[in-house]
């Protein structure tokens, strides 16, 4: 009896294992994707500019990702892309990672305030 719990436990910590495993390399996937964006003019999403090869972007991506799962109102602009650097005129970008909703707008790392400019 002691035999079975044994196997089951060590299923389930193998199991959540690989699937955090799993999670964290999809995450890192979604960060390295160099998608052309259109960002719409009349957008209530959470712009969050960043470079995949930033290491205060890849710091903070992970917290964006979770929050944006639950809530969708983020989109993600990676300025690596050529043709997303055209934002950087349009939204005065001088580093990243920056977030911008409406009128608010944070470049930095600091949790609290990019949940603030996210609205949580």
């Amino acid at each position: 009896m002691l035999n079975k719990w044994i196997k089951a436990i060590l299923s389930v910590v193998v199991a959540t294992g690989l699937i955090a495993f799993l999670g964290h390399n999809y995450i890192n996937y979604v960060e390295k994707k160099q998608q052309v964006v259109s960002i719409a003019k009349t957008t209530k999403k959470t712009l969050f500019f960043y470079r995949d090869d930033c290491s205060d972007c890849q710091s903070i991506f992970h917290h964006v990702y979770w929050k944006n799962v639950f809530n969708d109102n983020v989109q993600f602009i990676n300025m690596n892309q050529s043709k997303n650097r055209k934002y950087i005129s349009e939204y005065d970008l001088t580093s990243v990672p920056t977030f911008i909703k409406e009128s608010e707008r944070y470049s930095g790392t600091d949790v609290k305030k990019i949940d603030e400019v996210m609205g949580d």
